[in-house]
């Protein structure tokens, strides 16, 4: 999916899809929003996506989980210092028969990737690459009992992904801990510091 959202905004840029004014990606999606009143040039989008090379025989649905070329996106990782202290720790170690050091450890040394952008105005749902620690994680559910209120800056793990809230809001993810990163600043160009396919770090903060 990553690989169709890139070929199709690089073809928007270079003007190569007619009445098309954004390309917005999703778990397994791609939305193509048009000029209002015009439709979508199908023979163009055709083209574009004939282009999208091949993944080796891995399908889109595995590539989701972290597979990246790295020579085509050379964008540097995105690294986030968080605060281990979320009310969550304690219970999303004791779902992985894990210690929460071992927790930490798993959250830190994966790799995670920018699958898409949803939710609230700078949220990014992130991935961890493949045969990475972060895998461990993706067993955990969401709360059963959502919160009402979240922090900004909570930094949380749930259904496969990791994400930071960037504003206060109502949320059902397991919390790990805050960073005081802010991940959406309107005074920002761009806004969100995040965008699909960055690499992400997390890093315990001094």
């Amino acid at each position: 999916m990553l690989r169709a959202y890139r070929a199709l905004r690089s073809a928007l840029a270079a003007g190569a899809l007619g009445g098309v004014i954004d390309v917005i990606p999703s778990a397994q999606t791609v939305l193509l929003q048009a000029e209002p009143g015009r439709g979508i040039d199908a023979l163009g989008l055709r083209r574009v996506l004939k282009t999208i090379p091949q993944a080796d025989g891995v399908d889109d649905k595995k590539d989701a989980w972290g597979r990246r070329d790295r020579a085509s996106d050379p964008r540097p990782t995105v690294r986030i210092p968080v605060h281990y202290d979320g009310d969550d720790l304690a219970a999303v170690a004791a779902a992985t028969n894990m210690d929460e050091t071992s927790v930490i450890l798993a959250h830190v040394e994966t790799l995670w990737r920018v699958e898409f952008m949803g939710f609230a105005p700078g949220f990014g749902y992130l991935v961890p690459q493949p045969h990475s620690d972060g895998v461990q994680l993706a067993t955990v559910p969401r709360r059963s009992s959502p919160r009402t209120r979240v922090p900004t800056g909570a930094v949380a793990v749930a259904a496969g992904y990791s994400a930071v809230y960037p504003r206060e809001s109502p949320g059902g993810w397991n919390i790990l801990g805050h960073t005081d990163i802010p991940l959406w600043d309107t005074e920002a160009e761009p806004p969100a510091m995040l965008s699909p396919g960055d690499i992400v770090q997390f890093q315990v903060a001094a």
